[in-house]
């Protein structure tokens, strides 16, 4: 087929050119159509609700109105991330969602549970909102309004915010693109009824009763219309309030005298401001109002900037004259560098291609031909990028290298130079025809054709898995994968079709040859590299054994090799953040970050410095008032006076803001600031989040933390989340006094709110402005405590008392914010990383918080931040990365359809790697996701030269070459000028990539690097180490036999072993203590054994996570083309997606954690059985004795009795009970030592010992100790409950693989055949016979249809883990209340023994020995001899169970805790 597209391209010159031109239009116009942006819109999908409630505090915030909105939302489908942020007056909420949902279908969702939420919310607290539908790229134009110098008394702050609001912004909305136009600083305008509390007394007026008036009296109305022929008169009352004396002579109420009492009588109306939770800063020297410009998600910046800007014209007419708007963060400065790092580093690359392909082929028109497909090959990719909505940007334009797409078109005009000059050496011809000339290119280029398509086919292939990553690094990486994707399939369909025409066209028909640069210097080159090769080949074994020591050696420095997520873009602008101490006012707040500002502006790098304190009305950025985010605008690198890189100024900016005492200063940029928060809800590129319950704890342990991380070298000074140490004035109401006073909590708090926060009244219009009617108390009475004190409120029987007589009004410290995520409180730890890379960094951090820090129980640490994504990204990686590796050897093996070929050629990736490795550490730079997808990259490029010379060496050996090195030396002498022009080219093409200084540059700089290091070792290895290789894998080895007689071993071995057959002899019995026991037991025993073979088969079965499904092989044989019988020969192989094999890692992961787990349980419940079955042995062998003592007294008491009644002292009666006590005492005997035999049993049987033994210390039966005290943490250690909880893990890892099964399934596959029989060629009849085949490939996708049977058992296997966490949580409250029952106990039995030991026991002895000489003077009778003897033995008995039951309490609670 591709040979048909040839000649039909070469045939019809005319067709292929109009064709050519129509790419040049189609490609020009998408070109202007293309959205440009600095960099991929790589936030995830989220929506923010923002509650105000300027009355709460942050405790209240976080119970009445965050906690009901998270539970409402967090069953929401496809929710990823849930955070929150509760803080005095504000409610954000953060809710992530897979990035496959409509942002507007999940504003849709959560606005519906927004309704049931609002129900669960105290009314009148705040209504939850959702933020403007804008991401973190979104901030694309920030202005401040500020007077022109001269003018700056002659406008107040508020009048400069009035005109933002109804001015600037109002004209604003409604420009497409733009979702939001956010005001910040300068002072609200309202209209204020400043109230003064003693004229309200002194006249018995109430607040409540002001408010009621001016609500009152507020208002227009209509009464219909009078038909009046022939008019209409409408009516209409206008009681609106228009002006200050409207407001003023409203009454509130008559006095006692029956006058009227206005408002002006107990307040002043004036102009006021809403309470300031922001400001904003310009230049250190004013406190400006400026506003930001947020763009709609998806539209394009370019455009929407560009819109605004044209809106700025017309806005700043219709400004008073000496007021501007001046922009200082402008979206299209940095898209205009970062487009301009790619425009030049694309038109260098062009250039040095160009260049290197003129110099390489020696001819000036074959140089333009394969040079024009780089434009023409570009364009294309513009136009699929316009046809697939790729946006242009510093990512999908900026991985493009020219060399690596002509290479297809390098190979193909290099055979056609080839065989010309063959053509005249064999006919002596020095003009070819125009027919010859088609027929020689037609000839160059099928030949070559194979080779250059499967190139560019194996570099489209590795690029596949890039388009499998997903989350930032998808959003990051995927647009440059697909638009290098659409340049080389561009290049390739050029290859075919243009360069065959252009070559046949323009290419000169003379073929008489002058020597010229080119050749001159391949001979040059020849002259070197043939000796070269010579020498390798004697000593071919060392560089091959030196190639393997050198890659093994770069895989050990590979895992030493530091890494991070995205080397950080240099925006051109910093963004300095600014934290006071906590409660800071923000006066204070706004007075030093001007001071911080004009240290700033002292730089003259510096243009301009705006400081942002606190948030805005709409608080998408939600800041506490102690904290300022200063944008430092600076100048253009060429206006800067000083030799100094964009680090030093920052860190020299960071040296004298030190100055300023009790500020912690942190350097970020505008951009990178901002995406950090909305992504992890830090501004940090790292955090340690603690998860736990109580803010004081997790205050605690963040110090901690924080005092690990200052000492790891590379973090910058951390932050600890201000969680605590607000300065609260707080009102604890005294509920009695409040009923006696017949008031209610609801209505005091309503008047405290009024009085200092402000309460709305109404509204007041001036045309089309409106402005809140508010009522508070005037600034002279809202200062201090004491006015709060002093407040007075109204009771039933109309007189009013200070809010003192019913409160208890005191300075407290509060928390100052609750963060929460995924339903959890957590406080976090940020830091930023300088001079190291990421990786590291948090390794030292990890190692050293897991030695010095240990949590509590319920409490745990994450990372977050960039170290997150980091993860994330190289877990999804290290499934690509194998993929594209298992791809390209398939390609190579359905190429060459040899096993061994495709493996030689496969040894470029590793040569590759040592050079990529080795440029990065030369270049000292960490390996990120940049560098990796470089390495994807270079993968591909590496086999290019493997494949033309392998391909060589075979057309070859066809030819009839038979000797392997006169075939290596004419093959390596005919390829070695394509082979280094491809990689000159391809390299050299990414050489202004690598060294570029642009905007930008710092993302590209690492994939660059390592294509280049790679492709120079990748040469040498297709120069030298490939030619060896195949030496060797040509050759025929014969195995050398061993002569080994091994029957004579055998014998002498069994002769041997006879020899030591000795007599047993006799052991003696063993005695063993209670560790023999425990660790015999956990050798044999079976359980165990059992348990640890579960842990291997789970090990090993972790090595069968990627295994592929079964190859399908078909022969087929029989008439299925024609009558004659063919025969054809297929092999597929169907490919799950990635990410099934990660789920399944995870999976058998978790298994296998699960086993290990279930072993140490069952470890612990043997050591638990163990120990008791062997103090119940030592506690009945002390019984006995005791038991055996007391009958050796029972046995005299007898023979006493006997005698007695033989001399006739006493009767029967005495003599008959003596002999039934005895023998009771000798049946208990009997008792204790069956019960002995059967523990001795147990424990043998959970030692699994056929040896017997004996115990040690068995005479000496003492109490057990423990250390721990009650505490419900202590079952932490329980390995059941471990065992519960990993089963919940396993359930859902479960569900992650039934998740990824239900994905696309890709399948691969080949197929050979024949076709016998005629088949025109070029209009003549061929006959075709069984030995001429037809193959082809074939690649296809498996699409689930019945999705809804996987969401199903999706759905069931969710069910089934929450049941088994019900099952977990009810564990650990079951292993609670044992552990409580074991410890009260304990203490029992401890007590127990306590008396017995220093009361009971020392008494024993005097009774027994008293009772025997009185009994035996005749002093007592035989029933109360009898009964003292047995109060002794029930004392010694008694003590014994006591220490026994101590031992068992002992046991049982070390088994509960895990010990």
């Amino acid at each position: 087929m591709l040979d048909k597209i040839i000649k039909f391209s070469i045939k019809n010159k005319f067709i292929i050119g109009l064709m050519t031109l129509a790419l040049i239009i189609w490609g020009t116009w998408s070109a202007s159509k293309l959205p440009i942006d600095a960099l991929p819109d790589i936030t995830n999908n989220q929506v923010q609700i923002i509650t105000l409630c300027p009355t709460l505090a942050g405790q209240e915030v976080e119970q009445l109105v965050t906690y009901p909105i998270e539970q409402s939302v967090a069953n929401l489908p496809d929710l990823e991330e849930l955070r929150s942020i509760s803080r005095f007056g504000l409610s954000v909420i953060t809710v992530v969602f897979d990035d496959k949902v409509n942002i507007y279908f999940a504003r849709q969702l959560i606005n519906e549970k927004l309704k049931e939420a609002g129900e669960k919310i105290p009314k009148g607290i705040g209504t939850p909102e959702l933020a403007p539908v804008s991401t973190g790229l979104g901030e694309i134009y920030q202005y401040i309004i500020h007077p022109k110098k001269g003018s700056e008394k002659k406008y107040t702050a508020m009048d400069l915010r009035t005109m933002q609001d109804w001015i600037v912004a109002r004209q604003l909305y409604g420009t497409p693109g733009i979702a939001e136009v956010n005001s910040f600083g300068g002072q609200l305008k309202q209209y204020e009824v400043a109230i003064n509390p003693d004229r309200l007394i002194a006249m018995g007026i109430t607040i409540p009763e002001i408010f009621s008036a001016l609500e009152s009296n507020n208002e227009n109305t209509g009464g219909a219309y009078i038909d009046k022929k022939p008019n209409a008169y409408f009516i209409r009352g206008v009681g609106l309030i228009g002006s200050f004396e409207d407001i003023k002579n409203i009454a509130v109420k008559n006095n006692p005298n029956g006058i009227p009492i206005l408002i002006k009588d107990v307040a002043e109306v004036r102009l006021g401001s809403a309470v300031r939770y922001g400001a904003l800063t310009y230049n250190g020297q004013v406190d400006a109002v400026g506003g930001v410009v947020m763009m709609l998600k998806g539209a394009n910046s370019a455009n929407v900037v560009s819109l605004v800007k044209e809106k700025m014209k017309t806005i700043q007419k219709s400004l008073p004259a000496d007021v501007i708007i001046e922009p200082y963060l402008d979206r299209t400065d940095l898209v205009n560098r970062a487009i301009s790092t790619v425009r030049n580093n694309l038109l260098e690359g062009a250039l040095i291609v160009i260049f290197v392909l003129v110099l390489f082929l020696g001819n000036f028109r074959a140089g333009l031909i394969v040079a024009s497909a780089i434009p023409l090959s570009m364009l294309f990719a513009l136009g699929m990028m316009n046809l697939f909505g790729v946006s242009a940007n510093l990512m999908s334009l900026g991985a493009i290298d020219f060399g690596l797409i002509v290479d297809g078109a390098v190979i193909i005009v290099e055979s056609i130079f080839h065989r010309i000059s063959l053509t005249q050496l064999q006919d002596g011809k020095t003009k070819l025809t125009a027919k010859q000339m088609d027929e020689t290119v037609f000839e160059s280029a099928r030949r070559m054709m194979n080779s250059a398509a499967f190139g560019q086919i194996i570099i489209l292939i590795v690029y596949i898995p890039i388009l499998s990553l997903v989350g930032i690094e998808g959003k990051m990486f995927g647009p440059m994968a697909q638009t290098v994707s659409f340049a080389i399939l561009g290049a390739f369909l050029l290859s075919l079709t243009y360069i065959p025409m252009a070559s046949s066209l323009f290419l000169s028909k003379k073929i008489a040859h002058k020597k010229n640069i080119s050749d001159r210097m391949m001979e040059f080159f020849q002259r070197i590299y043939t000796p070269l090769l010579e020498k390798a080949i004697r000593v071919k074994w060392y560089i091959v054994g030196i190639t393997v020591a050198l890659f093994l050696f770069t895989s050990f420095l590979f895992s030493k090799m530091g890494g991070e997520f995205i080397p950080t873009l240099a925006e051109g602008d910093f963004a300095f953040h600014c934290i006071l101490s906590q409660g800071t006012s923000l006066s204070q707040s706004i007075e030093t970050s001007m001071q911080a500002s004009r240290i700033i502006k002292s730089f003259d790098e510096v243009k301009m410095v705006v400081g942002k304190t606190g948030s805005a009305e709409v608080p998408t950025d939600p800041m506490p008032p102690e904290a300022t985010d200063m944008m430092i605008i600076l100048k253009q690198p060429n206006e800067w006076k000083r030799d100094i890189s964009y680090e030093e100024l920052a860190d020299e900016i960071m040296e004298k803001l030190e100055v300023i005492p009790g500020v912690f200063f942190e350097k970020n940029q505008p951009i990178q600031m901002r995406f950090n928060e909305l992504m992890t809800g830090i501004r940090q590129d790292v955090a340690v989040k603690i998860f736990g319950e109580n803010m004081d704890t997790l205050l605690a342990y963040a110090n901690k933390v924080n005092s690990v991380v200052q000492n790891v070298e590379g973090a910058t000074e951390p932050s600890v989340e201000r969680v605590a140490g607000l300065p609260q004035i707080v009102i604890k109401y005294n509920r009695t006094q409040i009923s006696n006073y017949g008031l209610n909590i609801e209505d005091i708090n309503h008047i405290v709110s009024t009085s200092f926060a402000g309460g709305g009244a109404g509204v007041v219009f001036e045309n089309e402005r409106r402005f809140d009617l508010v009522v508070r108390l005037d600034s002279s009475h809202r200062n201090n405590i004491e006015d709060v004190s002093h407040l007075y409120l109204p009771t039933a029987n109309g007189t009013q008392i200070p809010l003192s007589q019913v409160a208890e009004i005191k300075l407290e410290l509060g928390p100052a914010q609750v963060s929460r995520e995924s339903g959890k409180r957590r406080i976090v730890i940020g830091f930023n990383v300088k001079g190291r890379d990421v990786q590291s960094v948090v390794t030292d951090i990890q190692n050293q918080l897991d030695e010095k820090v240990k949590l509590p129980e319920g409490y745990y640490y994450t990372f977050g931040g960039t170290f997150e994504n980091l993860q994330a990204a190289s877990k999804r990686l290290l499934v690509a990365v194998p993929l594209a590796l298992a791809l390209i050897f398939m390609l190579l093996y359905f190429t060459f359809t040899s096993f061994k070929q495709a493996t030689l050629i496969f040894t470029a990736i590793p040569m590759a790697t040592i050079g990529g490795v080795f440029a990065l550490m030369i270049r000292d730079m960490p390996f990120s996701i940049s560098a990796g997808v470089g390495f994807i990259a270079l993968f591909g490029v590496a086999v290019l030269n493997g494949i033309v010379l392998v391909s060589t060496f075979n057309q070859l050996e066809k030819d009839g070459m038979t000797d392997i090195l006169e075939r290596i030396r004419e093959g390596t002498k005919m390829r070695l000028r394509p082979v280094l022009m491809t990689a000159a080219v391809a390299s050299l093409g990414f050489f202004p990539m690598a060294f570029s200084h642009g905007a930008g540059a710092e993302v590209q700089k690492p994939l660059a690097t390592v294509v280049i290091g790679g492709l120079i070792t990748a040469t040498f290895l297709t120069l030298f180490v490939l030619p060896l290789l195949y030496l060797l894998f040509s050759k025929k080895r014969k195995s050398k036999k061993l002569n080994v007689k091994p029957v004579a071993l055998i014998l002498l071995l069994v002769i041997f072993g006879l020899q030591f057959q000795t007599a047993e002899a006799q052991t003696p019995v063993k005695t063993i203590t209670i560790e023999d026991a425990i660790n015999t037991a956990l050798k044999n025993n079976l359980e165990l054994q059992s348990q640890q073979l579960n842990v291997q088969s789970s090990n090993i079965l972790k090595k069968s996570v990627f295994e592929l499904p079964k190859t399908d092989v078909n022969f087929q044989f029989g008439q299925y083309n024609s009558i004659r019988n063919d025969k054809a020969f297929q092999i597929s192989q169907n490919i799950p997606f990635p990410t099934y094999y990660s789920a399944k890692s995870g999976l058998y992961k978790a298994e296998l954690e699960g086993s290990q787990l279930q072993k140490q349980a069952s470890t612990n419940e043997i050591k638990a059985q163990v120990k008791y079955w062997y103090y119940q042995i030592i506690y009945l062998q002390n019984a006995q004795i005791q038991l055996m003592s007391l009958d050796s007294m029972y046995n005299n008491f007898v023979k006493a009795a006997a005698l007695r009644y033989s001399t006739g002292e006493t009767n029967v009666l005495e003599k008959t009970t003596a002999e039934t006590k005895r023998g009771q005492l000798l049946q208990l005997l009997k008792q204790n030592e069956a019960e002995t035999q059967t523990a001795y049993a147990k424990l043998k049987s959970l030692m699994n010992t056929g040896e017997d033994f004996k115990l040690r210390d068995t005479d000496n039966l003492q109490p057990l100790t423990i250390s721990n005290s009650f505490d419900t943490t202590l079952i932490a250690n329980n390995y059941s409950l471990k065992v519960l909880y990993q089963q919940t893990l396993i359930a859902e890892k479960n569900k992650k693989v039934e998740k990824a099964a239900a994905l696309p399934d890709f399948t691969v596959g080949y197929f050979n055949q024949s076709l016998i029989g005629t088949q025109n060629v070029d209009g003549l009849d061929v006959f075709y016979d069984g030995s001429k085949r037809f193959q082809g490939f074939n690649i296809g996708i498996g699409v689930p249809l019945t999705f809804f049977s996987n969401a199903a058992r999706i759905k069931s296997l969710d069910y089934k883990r929450q049941a088994l966490q019900k099952e977990a949580d009810n564990g650990k409250l079951i292993l609670q209340t044992q552990l409580q029952s074991a410890f009260l106990l304990y203490n029992q039995n401890l007590s127990q023994y306590n008396y017995y030991k220093s009361t009971a026991l020392p008494n024993t002895d005097i009774i027994i020995s008293t009772a025997n000489v009185s009994y035996r003077s005749g002093d007592i009778g035989y029933l109360e001899y009898l009964q003292a003897l047995q109060t002794a033995a029930e004392v010694q008995l008694s003590y014994l169970q006591a220490i026994s039951q101590i031992n068992q309490s002992v046991i049982n609670i070390q088994y509960i805790i895990g010990n």
